[in-house]
């Protein structure tokens, strides 16, 4: 490989960039990483979180699979919760990741980016410019909050999405009712840490009952998790995604990118249904969850927010948190330019990827949630990181990309 074809920019330094970075740096590529280490784990996840990930699940990946928790643990000399990962330990243990791994990290955010024939034309936020043959999209789901239309036009300070940053302290809304919408972990989430800080808290909640992850047989728990996490089991699945009757499958790329497009969504669907971790449950017992509910108009009524539901029944509350997750949309990272997503075969907001995740245009590869559509489930977890770094890194340097874009000469990524 030529020295043009051996630059990379990633952009994005939470646990998929600071992955891959390492990963391509160990294959002997020039690197330049971008962005403030583990930015929207510190300052968009509310304080106290858990991660729904166990620890095993939580390792970044790095080439060497040295720079793992277990390391950091042990050069702190003290013992971290390894029941539960917490949101603190597992940010501090992915700045200490990219201290090891990627000390010459630049903080600075990319402003934009616009395909060129030297490959792309990147600009940073302070005006300075550069040009690369690669990119690797490595900018996490803070651009994909999902709020639904019925919420969409009301201001922040009365509904907003748990990942905005002033619902870092959940604190703020001690002696408030507050009404969250969803079903899933970071509505639960969000509830049980609400209730703690001294919120009244009611969760709306669309399908019949609340769902909760927890293993069928809780007595034979110590001995099912050895099971799971042990090293020479074939259906190992650190990640723990959805049930375990398929998470052994949606955590195989490999395995998963085989089946008929119709098995991937069904697995898919499956492995994303709204629920809760089962530990979550005991730290619920007085919040109020209401199956079945919704609202159906949401209106301002001075400072409060009023909520008529489809039972007929009607809510005056304080504020609206919405824990309705996240819907990847490319086309809502601001840095890149309209001339550039109109080269990017999408669907439904996903980018398709061939086997090494790279897009239609060629040096141009994405990680993390906007891989699930070509990838599945696992690229949503920080798990999912150690296959995409190695993926990615051994195809991008074994098959270096065309590089003039005025007259390509690689075929549209194909879909896996």
């Amino acid at each position: 490989m030529n020295n043009l074809d051996n630059r990379f920019a990633v952009i994005g330094a939470g646990p998929y960039g600071l992955a891959v970075a390492s990963h391509l740096r160990a294959l002997g590529a020039e690197v330049r990483i971008f962005g403030k280490p583990m930015d929207f784990w510190a300052s968009q996840m509310p304080k106290g979180m858990l991660l729904r990930s166990p620890w095993l699940g939580s390792n970044i990946g790095d080439p060497n699979r040295a720079l793992t928790l277990d390391r950091y643990e042990s050069t702190l000399g003290s013992r971290l919760d390894r029941g539960r990962v917490h949101l603190d330990d597992f940010v501090r243990y992915g700045q200490w990741f990219q201290q090891q791994a990627l000390p010459d990290l630049d903080q600075r955010n990319v402003s934009t980016m616009v395909p060129d024939a030297a490959g792309y034309r990147i600009t940073l936020e302070d005006g300075e410019f550069f040009h690369s043959p690669n990119v690797v999209v490595a900018a996490g789901i803070g651009s994909f909050p999902n709020r639904p239309v019925l919420f969409g036009s009301l201001p922040e300070d009365l509904v907003s999405h748990a990942s905005h940053r002033t619902n870092q302290n959940l604190g703020r809304f001690a002696g408030k009712r507050v009404i969250v919408v969803g079903a899933g972990q970071s509505a639960v989430e969000s509830a049980a840490l609400l209730q703690e800080g001294g919120a009244e808290v009611e969760v709306l909640i669309r399908q019949p009952k609340l769902r909760w992850l927890k293993p069928r047989w809780p007595k034979f728990r110590p001995v099912i998790d050895f099971l799971l996490d042990t090293k020479m089991n074939p259906l190992r699945a650190p990640a723990r995604i959805g049930s375990s009757s398929i998470g052994w499958l949606v955590e195989r790329p490999a395995l998963y990118t085989m089946m008929p497009r119709e098995q991937q969504e069904k697995f898919s669907r499956l492995a994303f249904l709204p629920a809760a971790s089962g530990w979550l449950e005991s730290r619920t017992r007085r919040v109020t969850f209401s199956p079945g509910r919704h609202a159906v108009n949401v209106t301002v009524r001075g400072d409060k927010v009023h909520l008529q539901l489809n039972d007929g029944g009607e809510r005056t509350v304080d504020h609206v948190l919405l824990g309705t997750g996240y819907k990847v949309d490319i086309e809502r990272y601001s840095f890149l330019s309209r001339e550039l997503l109109q080269g990017v075969r999408a669907i439904d907001g996903f980018p398709v990827l061939n086997r090494g995740f790279e897009s239609s245009l060629p040096g141009l590869y994405f990680v993390g949630a906007p891989a699930t559509y070509s990838f599945g489930p696992l690229l949503r977890f920080v798990a999912g990181s150690q296959y995409a770094a190695m993926t990615l890194s051994r195809y991008a340097v074994r098959v270096p990309a065309t590089r003039t874009f005025q007259n390509l000469q690689r075929t549209p990524a194909a879909e896996p």
